[in-house]
């Protein structure tokens, strides 16, 4: 979101006595710094979230290794930190004059905000939010305990709510459970102003809840409020301001006559929108003295190239280091260090000036469609090695806090992406890896979530095996901490295997210690167990064997199957394959299935065989797989499951059998028929030693990787759990929550057990074996988080990605479920089978 500010007094060129907004030429050296250390003084607490040794996490005591990964221990009884409330909390934004014609709003904002909120402004970019929401909270009455300003652009609900936590409390190195921080944010009454707050309605409910008795305003481009609460939309000022405003800008009343006229016609054409109006008289400026002329309102549409046209070779050399790191805010001191400009303060200043640029709580950043206009006219990016080599080098420096690498996390984003892109994924690496540790001290584990997730994709392609393993590791650390309990059991197990392929018994030792506080029921969900044995590493199961995880990730453009575990209980079994180049293939999740593949499918050379659904077939219940027929074969003992799949000779297209008769699952995939079965043979891999066997909790996603479509195993329930008997509550109306069973519209059967505040659904995995999943979450939104695997070896192995289920009650007997990809770690995979579809409960 880009609104400039439109407050101030009225601005001086040169030549004229009075200072514009953000000018600083007459300030002697070091005289902006200190005005601005004394403003961030006055108006900032504390939320560094900094800790030189051990951090606690929950229950959890972390040691941040940069080397081996970390390190975590349960805390002691009666050990977890106390923070100390604070009396009274101030974290204002900076401070600027009352905005122009603005006034009904801000009285609308104010009768809102005293009715307790919350209150969502929305409109759009330019049109002066950020400047109405910045005033309001500087001037309107706060509650009881203080007031909040956080900006949260390109950050994550939790790690907002973890700046909310730190301003309210006196704490160093605590990062509260979600249960932990809801209880001591209770009571707590401060007023928190969210700029840049584009959540989606569940993104919002996140930040809300964790500040149950806050009285929050947020303001965004989109209405997303949802409910209670009042979501005002912003829209362009009046006539009379707009023309107050552009005479404010030019530093001269307006002349009545053709340049009041045309500034009327600007203001209609601009439709009140204050960033075009500055952006007007920016223009006007920078003709030759007495020559400037308003622009005509056809020109409205193009202002930024004319703006750009304008420009010196010093100002554009800084504009174009803002724009290479897209929506990133950069702090004054690297503008002064990558953009080489003399005055870089003033400079800055003049770009704010000319709307092309904001200033933000940190730093600068480029107005949002100033990077599109600017990459047109100059193509070529800041260089991303100059680039790379400064942040590494910075964040190296002992000097380097955790909160400033935190502040700086988005840029540190797209400099790896770029990279990654640029062919030179070992830069991404070394950027990631050096700062994942001070991310992890800092507690925003939102951040460092999405830099080790560009980390390990880029580690692959740059064959960095012992940064796979860190990145792998530190996932799974983060897993634990976040109460992702399958994805760390998942992560950390492959962490061991890949340490032990090293020969770093320190990593793999750091990450067996963490896979023990995995709770037993996650752990035993995907069947994972670490068994020391003569020094090795043995992940004991019946399931079917795992490649090697060190080459597992990159599967290559051949062709990849992918398993997006859930259970058969699960409501995440609906698949549909699209075809992508050259490739076409449908799945029909229904209890009967059929698939087809055409002769242009492409797979993996080792999988082409059809044969390979022997490695299953005797316990996966496919009757025949000969290749002969190209990997036809009969899956599911009742007919009700039987698959067909027909392909050509190169394409092993035939039938997952599924995890039992009773599901009637079929699919296809890469790897051959009834890969997955539980009782595969063979199921062992030896790999440096260490034997490797994963079964995973089954959720059903189809997905692209390269050049070649996957369609997964379809896992209905309908019949599985008929006769079973359950602890959950009553169905009908006097159920509550998703306890009891229900009818999904695509046919099959549902059912869930109440498990302490949240809901276990059962059944077999898509390898066969009996798996649990946990479904957690806050009043009527519930989620479960699964892995996806490579399938292409006839295995669950090789993990690619993540998906989330989440299902949200629309009242007592209905339910919206949703699946989303969530996260991958390889490029080109792609969620096919995301979407949703409907629960109701069965009477």
């Amino acid at each position: 979101m880009t609104d400039r500010d439109t407050s101030g007094p009225a601005p001086a060129d040169a030549g004229r006595p009075e200072r514009r907004p953000g000018q600083r030429s007459e300030a002697r050296p070091g005289q902006r710094s200190e005005e601005r250390s004394e403003e961030r003084s006055e108006r900032r607490i504390d939320i560094a979230g900094d800790a030189g040794g051990p951090v606690v996490a929950g229950d959890h005591n972390v040691v941040i290794d940069a080397q081996h990964g970390s390190t975590v221990t349960l805390l002691m009884e009666g050990r977890r930190p106390r923070p100390v409330r604070r009396d009274r909390v101030a974290l204002l934004p900076r401070r600027q004059n009352a905005p122009l014609g603005r006034d009904t709003d801000l009285a609308r904002l104010a009768t809102a905000v005293r009715d307790g909120g919350p209150v969502q402004l929305w409109g759009a970019p330019g049109v002066g939010k950020s400047t109405l929401l910045r005033h309001a909270a500087r001037t309107l009455a706060p509650e009881r305990d203080g007031v909040l300003f956080l900006d949260a652009a390109r950050r994550e609900p939790e790690d907002l709510a973890q700046d909310m936590f730190e301003a309210c409390y006196e704490t160093r190195g605590y990062a509260p459970s979600s249960p932990e921080l809801r209880r001591l944010m209770t009571g707590v009454r401060v007023t928190v102003y969210v700029d840049n707050a584009d959540f989606s309605p569940e993104g919002l409910r996140t930040l809300m809840d964790a500040a149950p008795d806050a009285t929050f305003v947020v303001a965004g481009r989109d209405r997303s409020l949802l409910g209670d609460g009042t979501a005002l939309r912003l829209d362009g000022i009046g006539r009379a301001p707009a023309l107050d405003l552009l005479a404010r800008e030019l530093g001269r009343p307006l002349v009545a006559g053709p340049e009041g006229d045309t500034a009327g016609d600007l203001w209609e054409t601009s439709s009140g929108r204050p960033l075009l109006l500055l952006r007007a008289a920016a223009l006007t400026r920078l003709e030759p003295a007495g020559t400037g002329a308003l622009p005509r309102p056809a020109e409205v549409g193009d202002l930024l190239p004319l703006l750009l046209g304008r420009l010196d070779a010093e100002p554009l050399r800084v504009l174009r280091l803002l724009t290479t790191l897209d929506d990133a805010e950069l702090d004054i001191g690297h503008i002064e260090a990558l953009g080489g400009a003399s005055d870089t303060a003033v400079l800055c200043g003049r770009l704010v000036d000319l709307g092309l640029a904001e200033q933000t709580q940190r730093g600068y950043r480029a107005v949002a469609d100033v990077v599109p206009a600017l990459r047109e006219r100059d193509p070529e990016p800041f260089p991303v090695e100059v680039l790379c080599e400064h942040f590494a080098t910075w964040i190296g420096r002992p000097a380097t806090t955790p909160a400033q690498v935190e502040q700086h996390a988005r840029a540190l984003e797209v400099v790896a992406e770029l990279a990654e892109r640029d062919g030179r994924p070992e830069l991404a690496v070394r950027i990631v890896r050096a700062a994942s540790p001070a991310l992890a001290r800092s507690l925003r584990f939102g951040v460092w979530g999405r830099l080790l997730d560009l980390g390990l994709p880029a580690a692959q392609l740059a064959g960095d095996r012992r940064a796979v393993a860190y990145f792998t590791h530190e996932q799974g650390i983060r897993s634990l901490l976040t109460g992702r309990r399958v994805m760390a059991a998942v992560l950390l197990t492959e962490a061991v295997v890949l340490w032990r392929q090293l020969g770093d018994v320190h990593g793999a030792d750091a990450a067996a210690g963490a896979h023990q506080y995995v709770p037993a029921h996650a752990a035993n969900a995907q069947g994972t167990l670490l068994q020391p044995d003569g020094g090795a590493s043995h992940l004991a199961s019946s399931g079917p064997a795992a490649p090697d995880p060190a080459t597992a990730h990159a599967a290559g453009a051949h062709g990849t199957a992918a398993h997006a575990p859930g259970t058969a209980t699960d409501p995440g079994t609906a698949a549909h394959t699209a075809a992508a180049p050259h490739t076409t293939a449908t799945a029909h999740t229904t209890a009967t299935s059929h698939t087809a593949a055409t002769t242009h499918t492409t797979a993996a050379p080792h999988a082409a065989n059809a044969g390979a659904a022997k490695a299953g077939a005797a316990k996966a219940g496919a009757a025949k797989a000969g290749a002969a027929k190209a990997g036809a074969a009969k899956a599911g003992a009742a007919k009700a499951g039987a698959a067909q799949a027909g392909a050509a000779a190169h394409s092993a297209g035939a039938a997952h059998a599924g995890a039992s008769a009773a599901s009637g699952a079929a699919g296809t995939g890469a790897a051959g028929a009834g890969a997955a079965g539980a009782g595969a043979a063979g199921a062992g891999a030896s790999m440096a030693g260490v034997s490797v066997v994963l079964k995973v909790v089954a959720m059903i996603v189809a997905v692209v990787v390269g050049r070649a479509v996957i369609s997964q195993a379809v896992h209905s329930f309908a019949e599985s759990r008929s006769g079973s008997s359950s602890s959950s509550s009553p169905s009908g109306s006097s159920a509550t929550g998703l306890a009891g069973r229900w009818t999904g519209s695509d046919g099959a059967t549902y059912e869930f057990d109440a498990s302490g505040g949240g809901y276990v659904s059962r059944g077999r995995d898509a390898c066969g074996q009996e798996a649990n999943t946990e479904f957690t979450g806050i009043g009527d939104t519930y989620s479960a988080e699964r892995p996806i695997y490579d399938t292409t070896s006839g295995s669950c192995t090789g993990l690619l990605g993540e998906a989330t289920t989440t299902i949200t009650l629309t009242d007592v007997d209905s339910a919206e479920v949703t699946t989303t990809m969530t996260k991958t770690y390889q490029q080109g995979v792609q969620c096919l089978s995301c979407g949703t579809f409907y629960l109701t409960r069965r009477q």
